[in-house]
């Protein structure tokens, strides 16, 4: 079922973005009103929402700013967080995650956001838009809030693959790259390698094969590779893309997404400890939100499949409105610097292709 009133409002829009309405914890409504917010910082964007047709119509009918910009494409089936990807590729074909995958591959859409299972949405990915020639694995990329003037350092794999060898990780450094420059504006991106410690002699032996293969890619492709870096520099100044494992990444941002939750914690216990520390937080209030928003793991919000031919960002499964609305802005800043053209350009011209 499709709602078609919109229909060609929305495609006239200069970006479209297929969203899975139906995945994550919050359900329909948050993303809706994700998008909602969206739309209302950016007129340029518009919608295609995969899901149950009816709850859709229901809650876009309540936010004005979407009218116009919305087309709803009625799925039967959702993806829950506990579907195992192989059964998801098996059976999942009337779902909202795989019709929003399939908005991107029919060229329909420009980039797919969802909310959902991160695994089946990877697997849907690799099957239907299937890998960059040239790419064995693809990664997961996030950008990290750091100590950098640009505000973030890029970090990858966070979780595509908990496995990765030396030339996966290899080619993970030469993507990151592409996204530094295309996401961050970044000319000459410095790239660290994480490690248990800086010495070159520390660490698997696979982490010491990639540094130099990585480091032999330096000059060819116009980045400096400044070694092994430790846990306390994903945040820090050191580099601007952060290469790893998918297992080490994931447990890297979930800690920053704890700690973050936590310094929040503690901040309101103690300013809420006494009449002098209430008064004391009033007075501090300006700088308080300025740090909530510099820490808030929603405000960059969104993972960015790398490697694919089309593009794809994950959002936080828990995700609000706020943390919907920063996938939705970063999938429309990366079709908008036309970043899977360039990735794709930049893995062609610096990566053997696959026999």
């Amino acid at each position: 079922m499709t709602a078609q009133t919109d229909q060609n409002n929305a495609k006239a829009r200069h970006t479209l973005i297929s969203v899975d309405a139906m995945g994550g914890d919050e359900g329909p409504a948050a993303v809706v009103a994700g998008c909602s917010l969206s739309a209302k910082l950016n007129s340029d964007i518009g919608f295609v929402l995969h899901g149950d047709a009816a709850a859709l119509t229901a809650l876009v009918a309540k936010r004005p700013e979407l009218s116009g910009r919305c087309e709803i494409r009625g799925t039967s089936g959702v993806v829950t967080m506990d579907d195992k990807p192989s059964q998801v590729v098996r059976t999942g074909k009337d779902t909202s995650m795989w019709s929003a995958i399939e908005s991107v591959r029919s060229g329909e859409a420009a980039v797919a956001v969802s909310c959902g299972n991160t695994g089946a949405l990877m697997a849907i990915s690799m099957i239907r838009l299937r890998k960059l020639p040239g790419v064995n694995r693809p990664a997961i990329a996030v950008l990290y809030p750091s100590s950098n003037p640009h505000g973030f350092n890029v970090m990858l794999d966070v979780g595509a693959d908990v496995r990765a060898d030396a030339d996966d990780l290899m080619r993970f450094a030469l993507m990151g790259i592409s996204y530094a420059r295309n996401g961050m504006d970044l000319s000459r991106p410095r790239v660290g390698l994480l490690n248990v410690g800086t010495e070159e002699h520390k660490g698997r032996s696979e982490l010491k094969e990639a540094y130099d293969l990585i480091r032999e890619r330096e000059a060819e492709a116009g980045f400096e590779f400044v070694g092994f870096v430790e846990g306390g520099d994903i945040s820090g100044n050191v580099a601007d893309v952060i290469v790893t494992d998918g297992f080490t990444g994931n447990v890297a941002i979930k800690t920053g997404e704890g700690t973050a939750n936590l310094v929040s914690l503690r901040l309101r216990e103690a300013f809420n400890h006494s009449i002098l520390s209430k008064l004391a937080a009033l007075l501090a209030y300006p700088s308080l939100m300025r740090l909530r928003k510099k820490i808030d793991p929603r405000r960059v919000n969104g993972g960015v499949f790398l490697g694919l031919n089309g593009t794809v960002v994950k959002s936080h499964g828990s995700a609000d409105a706020t943390g919907v609305s920063a996938a939705i802005k970063l999938a429309a800043q990366l079709s908008e610097n036309q970043f899977n053209d360039k990735l794709a350009a930049r893995v062609a011209a610096t990566l053997p292709t696959e026999e």
